[in-house]
């Protein structure tokens, strides 16, 4: 039996895109169950993003418990009332939680998990926020989609960084990795417009932002890759005047920070990933082409999109949003 409050997990053991599309379901959650101890098993790295996630000026998760994936062990797990599956449609994911003996479990229907028999049925070409709120919501959860927004981090960044165009060339994926010669005509055509440009990245890609600064002409004290920590991140982001990317989950802080973006999509449509088409500050740039997103080369839909589109979109993007 457990003691003091009632207790509710929700396992998202994914990365950052992921985490920011799951937001109106997390927001949805700590409406639903306020009287619950919410936690998300999730990599650590995403831990200091939660304060963020807020409902009613409230934080959405009372805190992360370490889940790297799904090899975790459900004995080093907290055991829950209620345990909410938003990593996947299982069979897994649904074992691992049911291994931690929820009373009542909310997932996708899977045949080979009999206790998920009357549960939703998981859709294959759903747009990834859409998912998990209708999941929730046929499971008597109200849940709306367009609920993204995330606090603005109130740590301010430095003066230099305000109103910066922040271009984030790294991506999880080879198959999402712009060439990174256009980084540099991009970054070029930014700095001779009299732009402070900030290239941001993982300490992996410390050195391609390295390599795009010095071919672009600009200060090395612009590269910010893998000197930030994810809070660190979102507040470069929440201060920059216009996000440019192909990596899914920093174009989700742009999204869920109202920040102007240039999103390059390729291989995976923007239909299952991108932002809200009523959101008109952020531009999606795709060949209409759907490609491997394992590939280990560049998508030829992402290569179809050349430096003089992004900066044509951008131009376009601020005559907008100045307007």
């Amino acid at each position: 039996e457990m003691p003091g409050r009632p207790r509710l997990t929700v396992l998202r053991a994914l990365g950052l895109g992921d985490l920011l599309t799951a937001v109106p379901a997390l927001r949805a959650l700590a409406r639903a169950f306020p009287e619950h101890e919410r936690l998300l098993l999730a990599p650590r790295w995403l831990a200091p993003l939660l304060a963020l996630v807020v409902e009613d000026g409230r934080p959405c998760l009372d805190g992360l418990v370490e889940a790297g994936g799904l090899e975790a062990d459900p004995a080093g797990l907290p055991k829950p009332d209620i345990a909410v599956n938003l990593h996947g449609r299982g069979p897994e994911s649904h074992r691992l939680l049911l291994a931690t003996k929820p009373r009542r479990l909310l997932a996708f229907r899977h045949p080979a998990v009999a206790d998920s028999a009357a549960m939703p049925r998981w859709r294959a070409d759903e747009h990834e926020v859409e998912r998990w709120c209708r999941m929730l919501r046929e499971s008597a959860v109200l849940a709306e989609r367009e609920e993204l927004a995330i606090r603005r981090p109130s740590a301010p960044p430095p003066d230099w960084a305000e109103g910066a165009t922040l271009l984030h060339p790294g991506a999880a994926s080879a198959a999402r990795r712009w060439p990174a010669r256009r980084w540099v005509a991009l970054a070029r055509a930014e700095r001779e417009a009299g732009r402070t440009v900030l290239l941001s990245g993982s300490r992996a890609e410390a050195e391609l932002a390295r390599g795009i600064a010095r071919a672009a002409g600009l200060d090395p004290g612009c590269v910010l890759a893998g000197k930030l920590d994810l809070f660190g991140l979102a507040c470069f982001v929440a201060a920059a005047d216009v996000l440019v990317c192909g990596d899914t989950g920093v174009a989700h802080l742009a999204t869920a920070l109202a920040v102007p973006s240039v999103l390059l999509f390729g291989p995976t449509p923007p239909q299952l990933w991108g932002p809200p088409a009523e959101h008109r500050q952020h531009r999606v740039l795709w060949a209409g082409r759907t490609g491997d997103p394992h590939a280990d080369v560049a998508d030829p839909g992402l290569l179809a999109i050349d430096a003089e589109a992004v900066i044509a979109c951008l131009e376009e993007l601020r005559a907008t949003v100045t307007a």
